[in-house]
């Protein structure tokens, strides 16, 4: 006798932030109407309070979904088989010039583009956005002790403040790319960050 099989329930919030993070990753937070945002997604106009209870709950729920995905992307990375632990880390700043410079707003970084809008408008946000990037730069740390263990990374410092050093650079890069529309400032961060974790390929 079949079986009936009951359809996947529609995670409707998911789906306005989902739409919300490509839009948004274009045009920024200020500049966005929640109409457009409920129409991309598919949601009826007028229920964007079901599911949030300000613009403001959803800008912290938006970066808060954005760093899970961002997090989860970045662990499955720093585990690549057949790798090194400093090319796992090149590896993972190389997809990092790719997404700036590849036109596709669905990979734009959040940090990037909603660090310096929305840190002096909201609290909440602006506390999602440190928590997001201080475990970015955790997650980068540990990477590096590996590095130092297996004989892949050669830093002159304590990996938690190369760590940092590096992300803040690559944070700079990426805005100095956008300002000038041209990849040459992530190539620079590149060509750095090999010289700096001693790559020499």
């Amino acid at each position: 006798m079949p079986t009936q099989h009951t359809p996947p329930t529609r995670d409707t919030r998911q789906d306005i932030l989902d739409a919300a993070q490509i839009i948004i990753s274009g045009k920024g937070f200020a500049a966005v109407g929640l109409n457009e945002i409920l129409s991309a997604a598919g949601v009826p106009k007028g229920s964007f309070y079901h599911y949030f209870q300000s613009k403001d709950a959803f800008g912290e729920a938006l970066l808060e979904s954005y760093f899970e995905a961002y997090l989860k992307a970045l662990d499955t990375l720093l585990q690549t088989p057949g790798l090194t632990e400093g090319e796992r880390l090149m590896l993972y700043w190389r997809k990092w010039v790719d997404t700036q410079t590849n036109g596709d707003p669905e990979g734009k970084c959040l940090a990037v583009k909603l660090g310096a809008e929305v840190s002096d408008l909201s609290e909440p946000m602006r506390k999602v956005l440190l928590r997001g990037t201080s475990a970015v730069i955790e997650r980068l740390s540990g990477a590096m002790k590996n590095g130092i263990a297996d004989g892949s990374v050669k830093i002159a410092g304590e990996p938690g403040q190369i760590a940092e050093m590096l992300y803040q650079t690559w944070l700079g890069a990426s805005l100095l790319a956008k300002i000038a529309r041209d990849a040459q400032p992530l190539l620079s961060a590149l060509a750095t960050t090999k010289r700096i974790l001693g790559e020499t390929r």
